[in-house]
């Protein structure tokens, strides 16, 4: 891992700072005050909605060497997303292994120069303290903690992380300084084979999209309408999701873990649908203060025929207004 800078460059020279002096150091660093500047700063015409525009690989170059040259854009030229598996855990829930789960980094460049940030920190509970003092020493904003498993090892907590500023590298920059608060190993590769036992093939015809094996099988699925933070669109590929991974739990079955994006009259549908195909419910929140729609979160889990647990998801997905990305 990188130690975290105390002044923002856009190259790799200048003061390193590690240990005990990050906190002091931060809350007067010039990153802080660009975020703090960028945080309600408000572009075009007032009331208007500013949506992202398409960028090129190379407009992201700065942004990866901050973030161990991790990422890649979306197809569409508008998401640079990064993801950083907790490779350093063996994490497990109700006796399933070989569970992974990720931070990411999501970033979208806006007409009037400003980039956002949204990401999300895995943390275990001796680092979530880290972890938030952290983001408030980068002046990012804290929007929400939860935990996506039930009873699980080690105990893991996730929080969501939003920013604003005209400079996309303190943004990656403040977002390195969040991993660096955890153990988080070097990103790598994830492990492409679909899981063993698994009919990828049916999951697909019941979810009627795509899967993706990347260290289990993942689904995504985007809202039909427009989805805005601020005056800010935001892309699906920030976040804005419903996401299901399926994992081999041997004997035959899957466990399949994941969350619902969902507005206030969707919540109880999907609920009752999750419960009358035998899928648990872990936790529903919020993951950003000021999104519009207003979106509520549930997580889930299951252990079960994979096929049957696809088709309840399926009927759950069919009561909000999704569409497949991928």
């Amino acid at each position: 891992m990188k130690p975290v800078r105390s002044t923002l460059q856009t190259s790799r020279r200048g003061l390193l700072l590690t240990g005990g002096a990050l906190a002091s150091a931060l809350t007067d660093a010039p990153v802080a005050q660009a975020l703090t500047r960028a945080r309600d700063a408000r572009g075009g015409v007032p009331g208007a909605l500013q949506h992202p525009v398409v960028t090129r690989p190379a407009d992201w170059l700065a942004v990866a060497e901050e973030l161990d040259g991790a990422g890649q854009l979306g197809a569409d030229g508008i998401v640079y997303r990064a993801t950083f598996p907790r490779y350093d855990l063996n994490l497990s829930s109700y006796g399933v292994g070989g569970l992974v789960e990720a931070s990411y980094a999501a970033f979208a460049r806006y007409p009037d120069g400003r980039t956002m940030l949204m990401g999300d920190v895995v943390a275990t509970e001796s680092e979530l303290q880290r972890v938030t003092d952290t983001v408030q020493a980068h002046e990012l904003e804290q929007t929400a903690i939860h935990k996506h498993l039930l009873a699980h090892r080690p105990t893991l907590w996730w929080t969501h992380i939003r920013g604003v500023s005209t400079d996309p590298v303190a943004l990656a920059f403040a977002m390195r300084a969040c991993l660096n608060a955890t153990a988080t190993p070097a990103p790598r590769e994830p492990d492409r084979t679909p899981p063993a036992g698994l009919d990828t093939a049916a999951i697909d015809t019941v979810l009627g999209a795509k899967g993706v094996s990347a260290d289990g099988y993942r689904f995504s699925f985007a809202r039909k309408e427009t989805i805005s933070d601020g005056d800010c669109v935001v892309p699906p590929g920030m976040g804005v999701t419903t996401s299901f991974t399926f994992y081999s739990a041997g004997h035959g079955r899957a466990a399949v873990s994941g969350d619902f994006v969902m507005t206030a009259g969707e919540v109880q549908r999907v609920i009752k649908a999750l419960r009358h195909g035998g899928i648990e419910v872990v936790e529903l929140h919020n993951h950003a203060l000021s999104d519009n729609p207003r979106l509520f979160y549930l997580h889930l889990w299951a252990v079960g025929h994979a096929v049957s647990l696809a088709r309840t998801l399926r009927t759950a997905g069919a009561a909000t207004n999704l569409a497949a990305t991928a």
